[in-house]
């Protein structure tokens, strides 16, 4: 079952179980739509792996499957990469 991390790895921003601008890894790392497709463009600086959005879990379920309280803060993993010269985009 999916943790639903209460908030961006990046920015910190709150992302509650209902939130539509979650993004997730298969790893569960999760960001916000913003820094997911701006800083991170699509990719989870933490595996490599594909950012897409977090399900919604149904309101009704939450009471015996609650979000996780954990909340896991990098920003230092979250800024823009450029290839360096030389390097193919």
């Amino acid at each position: 079952m999916l943790q639903l991390r209460p908030n961006c790895e990046c920015c910190n921003t709150d992302l509650p179980p209902a939130a539509l601008n979650a993004r997730i890894c298969s790893f569960e790392c999760t960001f916000c739509a913003d820094c997911a497709d701006t800083h991170l463009q699509g990719t989870c600086p933490n595996c490599g792996g594909e950012l897409v959005r977090r399900p919604v879990r149904p309101a009704a379920k939450l009471a015996h499957n609650p979000p996780s309280a954990e909340r896991v803060f990098k920003p230092q993993g979250c800024t823009v990469v450029k290839p360096g010269p030389g390097a193919s985009a």
